[in-house]
């Protein structure tokens, strides 16, 4: 790509950015939009619909930026919990490095790089149809003493990453232990969930639970509830939910149409009320809820699964860790979810049937993976203006105006790669969903590890690869090592990636504008990280991406702010479990700027840099197996010594006796509970399931 095509691209984003900023500021002060840019102050009572016109409203304002900037990370933990905090901090560890990279690559190694001779002469006059590959190491002559100080440049930012990585790391632990401690007592550290029961001809799950725990827990065992197959009445109450979500928000907004015709589209028959239309449907959802209730709790099928509880948090650990059965794929327990935070719709009852489910999954991922290669190749085809012209002749015309071009090979091919990976989210979060995870959490953090590592392959490695097959089909026919593939390949398509952050954008758009939304972390979290190893990889190779990085960073670590103090609203918390996801894609970032930087000092015939290059990614890798074994365990579980501290302030607590008989019921199925949407609800106040579900000692 040349750089005027780049420079387009960045043309036209910075207006884009510039009229992104204007209509935001406008249109966030319209009352009608409010549900959009701000539904969780809209939520909470923060603001206040006003029907009164004001020419204030058409005035961009910087007070959004202005308390955006002043939120405090206190601030930002007491209203969002440990998991936005952690997700800023990774904004932030980004900011970092690319500062301390930038100065690097942008003072020392793009002067060392602009002044190579190893491409033809350069015209310094007019830069903008040049080839980008005058800021790169390409630039710069094979066996040249020059690349020493990339050779020092890359040293330096690996101790760099890696001291901050380590801080980071620290500091996020020490955060969860107090954020633990800080907090009240809450029924998941008190809870377990065991799979795969063993049920006895004659019994019940219920009744081996309770013998069970009964007698290998007897002193610690509280009480215990069993989960049932509640699919079809799971989607009932959602359907439930979503009218009832609908008619409220027709009945508060003035300005929604209360009529509609009964025919065809919309526009044909008589009208109709819509709030009653929608109060006879709920009224009808809420008689099925009903019996199905019913008839679940009367001759429901039992699921091998019950949330057990106990007594206080060291006991509910000790049955955690320890092996229940000499078959260790009976009674398997793990560490319970947040009540709000159970995935009820899929509990695989067998150890069998779980690993099967994740056997699939990895089976569907490769497809997918293989399948996600097509559109690759269709854009960087796109890069390449003398194929277009050969495989469309028709467009030579319109491909000979300068501006078409550059749109075409600068901006079009990342924008459609953008498009496509807008579909990767949801599917690998429906992958995740039929894995077995048993909470909402588990699943955003499994689909967070897939969409990243899709990311990697395929809009890393597909199109450095796919891009040298234009250019270069005899790399794959030359059997040299990894590295030397890399070193050779990735350099090329810098300015692909480049082009690829500017065209990036920060926000999402809102799927039901009937609910205050959560933030996405397993969508946002792997872009983060796709651009921090974008910004590792190539900070040596082409230094230009680093600027580009920084303000989109920059821009990003505002919007962000922005969206947790008016629009996200926290629907579970993991207590920070997300960073070791990012700590592991960071080290495989610098892993990989290793492999690259090995084969560009042995391709640029410096076999001496190379050589000490090696010892890199060894080193790397010992201190992430420090880290592993230093900090990782407490992401896991919560230690002893903090346990008991809490037990021990409980037993001082008043409160605690009314918290043990809240407990008991806790993680009942939702959707076994009596619901009331309507006025004529009261029906449905009366209890649905009999003691048997739900036990104490």
């Amino acid at each position: 790509m040349l750089v005027s095509a780049l420079v387009t691209s960045v043309a036209i984003n910075s207006g884009l950015c510039v009229l992104f900023y204007t209509l935001y500021s406008i249109l966030r002060k319209q009352p009608s939009n409010s549900e959009v840019y701000i539904p969780r102050a809209l939520a909470e009572g923060g603001y206040k619909k006003s029907s009164h016109f004001n020419l204030e409203r058409l005035i961009p304002s910087p007070d959004w930026l202005r308390r955006a900037w002043k939120l405090t990370e206190d601030d930002l933990l007491a209203s969002n919990g440990l998991d936005a905090v952690v997700f800023m901090r990774l904004i932030n560890f980004s900011l970092r490095v690319f500062l301390f990279a930038g100065v690097i690559g942008v003072f020392a190694l793009l002067p060392v790089n602009c002044s190579g001779d190893a491409l033809e002469y350069v015209d310094f006059t007019d830069l903008s149809n040049n080839s980008l590959d005058l800021f790169s190491i390409t630039n710069v002559s094979s066996g040249s003493s020059l690349l020493w100080i990339h050779f020092t440049a890359v040293y330096l930012v690996t101790i760099f990453i890696c001291c901050l990585l380590y801080y980071e790391y620290r500091y996020i632990s020490e955060k969860r232990t107090s954020y633990f401690l800080a907090s009240k007592p809450q029924p998941h550290q008190f809870t377990i969930l065991v799979r795969s029961i063993p049920v006895p001809v004659g019994s019940s799950v219920s009744d081996s639970v309770e013998r069970f725990f009964t007698e290998y827990h007897p002193s610690t065992y509280l009480s215990h509830s069993v989960v049932r197959r509640t699919n079809k009445l799971q989607n009932l109450i959602n359907d439930a939910k979503k009218l009832y979500s609908r008619l409220v928000h027709l009945q508060s907004d003035p300005n929604k149409r209360k009529f509609k015709r009964s025919g065809t589209f919309g526009l044909f028959g008589p009208k109709v009320n819509l709030v009653d239309h929608y109060e006879k449907k709920l009224e009808d959802i809420e008689e099925n809820v009903r019996l199905e209730q019913s008839e679940v709790s009367l001759a429901g099928e039992e699921v091998r699964a019950a949330f057990v509880s106990f007594k206080s948090r060291y006991g509910a650990a000790i049955a955690f860790h320890l092996q229940q059965s000499t078959n260790p794929t009976r009674w398997v327990s793990e560490l319970a979810p947040e009540p709000h935070d159970v995935y009820w719709p899929f509990f695989s009852s067998s150890f069998i049937r779980r690993w099967i489910s994740k056997l699939v999954v990895i089976v569907a991922c490769i497809l997918l993976t293989i399948l996600f290669l097509i559109p690759v190749v269709l854009v960087q085809g796109l890069t390449n203006l003398t194929q277009l012209e050969v495989y469309f002749p028709f467009l030579t015309s319109v491909l000979t105006i300068t501006f078409v071009s550059e749109v075409v090979t600068g901006y079009l091919p990342s924008l459609i790669l953008l498009l496509f990976l807008k579909i990767v989210p949801p599917v690998m979060e429906g992958f995740s969903s039929i894995q077995g995870y048993i909470s909402n959490s588990a699943i955003q953090k499994s689909a967070c590890s897939k969409v990243l590592w899709f990311t990697v392959w395929n809009v890393f490695f597909a199109t450095v690869f796919s891009g040298s097959v234009f250019y270069k089909i005899s790399i794959f026919l030359d059997p040299q090592n990894i590295p030397a593939k890399l070193a050779s390949a990735v350099p090329e398509q810098a300015s692909f990636f480049i082009a690829y952050v500017v065209t990036s954008g920060w926000t999402d758009s809102k799927d039901d504008e009937l609910e205050v939304p959560a933030i996405p972390y397993h969508s946002h979290m792997p872009r983060v990280l796709f651009f921090v190893l974008l910004g590792i990889t190539y900070f040596f190779l082409a230094p230009l991406i680093l600027p580009f990085l920084l303000v989109y960073l920059c821009l990003g670590y505002i919007i962000y702010r922005n969206q947790f103090i008016n629009v996200y609203a926290p629907r579970y918390e993991t207590a920070g479990k997300f960073w070791p996801i990012a700590h592991n894609s960071v080290i495989f970032s610098l892993v990989l700027m290793h492999a690259i930087a090995v084969g560009v000092f042995t391709l640029k015939k410096v076999p001496v840099a190379s050589t000490f290059t090696f010892p890199l990614p060894v080193f790397t890798l010992l201190f992430n197996e420090y880290c592993r074994k230093r900090f990782l365990p407490n992401f896991i579980a919560y230690p002893a010594e903090s346990l008991l501290k809490k037990d021990r302030q409980d037993e001082n607590d008043p409160t605690m006796t009314e918290f043990y008989t809240k407990l008991v019921g806790t993680y009942q199925d939702p959707a076994l509970m009596p619901i009331n949407f309507t006025a004529n609800g009261d029906r449905l106040k009366s209890p649905l399931l009999s003691a048997s579900s739900s036990s104490h000692s």
